[in-house]
């Protein structure tokens, strides 16, 4: 007899992919049933700067409602919902959730334990989105797309964009430092090499490749990486560690001139000594993709900067992304229904 699998997915992470790539892998013998919420038409809740579900972060859904929805189900598949100890009490029969994030920030992994609940995730998912989109973003800035797309949407020709003390530069003859040397920042190494730039990592718990060392890739300490990179490009998870520590000394520490990208999560930079270091003209640029609260208020006074990219939180979003996820939960599944070793156990 199958198992009981209940999805709750949205309209990026879609349900109906969730349950394709399930019987794909396990075949038709399970029942399963899926619901889809409106994220990101509506926004998640983030919870870094307070929670209405302790020590959940990102999530989206009425516990209630997600509670009613999952009921008898021993398999949870989701990407957004929040899964609390008091949540998981109230469905007894629940054994195993795959969380398609690449970190499980919405599933309370102490209460899981505790009830002996198995907790997958999908590490890596967007990887390859996120460093694409890096590229795309380190390039915005070093070439001024961004500023000659602003100005011709305004109806004006800046041909001095060509002259020399105000054109871009080319990355063969820049350093760019990447904080953080997991899935993400190993990729736009990897995809950074055929620049011809100088790389530095900066990562204190992991080491760089054999073949990035020897590609003349250098590991080195945070503030070194800051004092000497042209475009510095952030890449780490937030931890009570990195949670702000991209601040006032470290933009301090970084030479004039210097490009700034964040395509990892806000509250990792102080905004407001991010806002004085663009506007004083220390920093050249910045390209913002995340945000410390999102939406970003209208008022924000980063969007008011002229030397400012901003988008909303899509740098992970891609169809692949969407498959891949799915793939490696329906994996998950799969192995748990057949009594395997779990590939992605939290």
């Amino acid at each position: 007899m199958g198992k009981v699998i209940a999805i709750v997915g949205d309209r990026f992470m879609l349900p109906s992919v969730f349950a394709d790539k399930i019987v794909a892998a396990c075949g038709n013998d399970q029942t399963i049933r899926t619901l889809e919420q409106p994220w990101p038409d509506v926004p998640m809740e983030h919870g870094y700067a307070g929670s209405a579900l302790s020590g959940l972060k990102e999530y989206l859904g009425d516990p209630d409602e997600i509670v009613a929805f999952v009921g008898d189900a021993e398999l949870f598949v989701t990407h957004l919902s929040p899964l609390s100890g008091a949540m998981m009490d109230r469905m007894p029969a629940l054994k195993f959730v795959a969380v398609s994030r690449g970190g499980p920030v919405n599933i309370d992994m102490t209460a899981a334990r505790e009830r002996g609940i198995k907790v997958v995730n999908t590490p890596g998912r967007n990887a390859s989105a996120v460093a694409e989109f890096a590229i795309g973003a380190i390039l915005s800035e070093t070439r001024m797309i961004r500023a000659g797309h602003e100005a011709l949407r305004q109806g004006i020709w800046r041909g001095e964009l060509y002259r020399a003390d105000t054109t871009g530069r080319e990355l063969n003859e820049m350093t760019v430092g990447i904080i953080g040397y997991g899935a993400i920042g190993s990729r736009v190494v990897k995809l950074l090499k055929a620049f011809g730039c100088k790389i530095l990592v900066a990562d204190p718990y992991v080491q760089i490749s054999a073949a990035d060392k020897a590609d003349g890739v250098e590991h080195v300490g945070l503030e070194t990486l800051l004092e000497q990179s042209d475009v510095i490009t952030l890449h780490s998870r937030v931890t009570p560690e990195t949670t702000g520590f991209i601040g006032r000394d470290a933009f301090a520490l970084m030479r004039p001139g210097t490009i700034f990208v964040n395509t990892a999560r806000g509250p990792m930079v102080d905004y407001d000594a991010l806002y004085d270091a663009l506007a004083s003209g220390h920093l050249r640029g910045a390209m913002l993709e995340t945000f410390a609260v999102e939406p970003v208020p209208p008022d924000w006074p980063l969007l008011k900067l002229p030397n400012v990219t901003l988008t909303p939180h899509i740098a992970g979003a891609s169809v692949r992304t969407v498959t891949y996820a799915a793939e490696q939960a329906a994996e998950d599944v799969r192995r748990y229904i057949k009594g395997e070793p779990l590939l992605n156990l939290c």
